[in-house]
Order: C-alpha cells, then sequence, then structure tokens
C-alpha cells in the first residue's frame, strides 16, 4: 500500500495521461472506423480500394512497428508535433481498421431492403449510408465495438517506451526509487483495471439503450 500513498501523484499522473490516450485515440479510431466502413460498402471502386489497402495494412502491421513509423517517419516529412499527439494518431490509425471492420459486419446484417426503400425515396449513398444503414448496423456492433476499445485502452502502454506519460511507464519512475516492483504492477495492474471495467459499462448500457433485442 506504501507505494500507492506515497506515489500517488506519480500514480493519478500516469492513470490520467492512460485516460487522455484512451479518450482522444477511441474518438478518432471511431471517427476513421465509420469513414472507412463507408468507403468500403460505396459503389465508388478507389474508395473501396483505398478501404480496403486501409484495413490490410493497418490489421497486419504490429502496432510497435507503427509507432515508429510515425513518430519516427513522419518528422521526416517535416511533420513534427508533440509525442502525445504522435500517439494518439498511431493508436487511433492502428484502432480504426478494427471498428471499421467490426461496423462493416453490422452493415451486413441490414436488410438490403432499407436501402432500396431509402433510394428509392431520392436519397444518394451519404445520406442513406449515414441515416439508414450506419445508426441500424451500430446497434449490432456495439459489444465488439466495446471489445476494440477496451483493447485500445491497452494498447496504450506502448506509448510509454516513446516518451509519453502514461500508467505502465510509472514502473520506471518507482523501481529507481526503490519501491517494490510487484505492489508498484498491483497497481498499476488496478489502475487499467478501473479504465476498461468503466468502457464496459458504458458498452454495457449503450447495448441495453440500443442494442439489437434478443
Amino acid at each position: 500500500m506504501d507505494v500507492l500513498t506515497e506515489n500517488f501523484s506519480t500514480y493519478a499522473e500516469g492513470f490520467l495521461g492512460t485516460v487522455e490516450l484512451t479518450v482522444y485515440a477511441g474518438v478518432l479510431a471511431l471517427v476513421l472506423g465509420f469513414l472507412m466502413a463507408g468507403f468500403r460498402v460505396a459503389p465508388v471502386g478507389s474508395l473501396r480500394v483505398f478501404g480496403t489497402v486501409w484495413v490490410t495494412l493497418l490489421r497486419n502491421t504490429p502496432l510497435t512497428l507503427l509507432f515508429f513509423a510515425v513518430i519516427l517517419g513522419l518528422p521526416r516529412f517535416g511533420v513534427v508535433l508533440p509525442f502525445k499527439l504522435f500517439a494518439v494518431l498511431a493508436l487511433g490509425c492502428y484502432t480504426s481498421a478494427f471498428i471499421c471492420e467490426a461496423l462493416r459486419s453490422g452493415i451486413n446484417t441490414v436488410p438490403l431492403g432499407q436501402g432500396e426503400a431509402a433510394r428509392s425515396l431520392g436519397m444518394t449513398f451519404t445520406q442513406t449510408l449515414g441515416a439508414v444503414v450506419l445508426p441500424q448496423a451500430f446497434r449490432s456492433v456495439i459489444p465488439p465495438v466495446g471489445s476494440t476499445l477496451i483493447a485500445l485502452a491497452k494498447n496504450s502502454a506502448i506509448a510509454g517506451a516513446f516518451s509519453v506519460t502514461e500508467l505502465l511507464g510509472t514502473y520506471k519512475t518507482l523501481s529507481e526509487l526503490g519501491f517494490n516492483i510487484i505492489w508498484t504492477f498491483v497497481w498499476i495492474a488496478v489502475g487499467y483495471l478501473i479504465i476498461t471495467l468503466a468502457i464496459s459499462a458504458l458498452f454495457h448500457y449503450l447495448e441495453k439503450r440500443y442494442g439489437v433485442a434478443r
């Protein structure tokens, strides 16, 4: 218990860092995931190709390699940003590929007649997708999207290796101060448990409130 009480500010800083990474990267992943899901079912061939390449590339690239590519690669093109923002970009883009595939599976569950009815009323593809298809698709994929965001919260630990303040990185400071490494990791695990349980509770509520009735 001493390691927590004597270093509460260190744990709090790391905890809030992980929460920020999770929230910002999660929002980016959801936006890009919805966009790429729309691309993958678009009637325009070039958009479908772009969406497919995006998902295939990111799903099959190790997240650590993606961090290196973003943090070390973008500055070579003149893009210089804070490390935390680089971490958000890497986490958000990586997770968006999994969000996209979850949404695409949900889109496939929406009856074709829904889209045909919308088009018969004169709605464009974008209007049909945004107002008819995606809202119904999201209802059926709330659990897998929640699981993906939980994985995002845990993946954020990689950011600590790139000088970004987050929860797992606190063990370095506390280890150097001579605190028991076991208890250090116990309280780190508790912090991650709080974050993942909060995400689980949120998506459990969303599933009960908006999910498809079973």
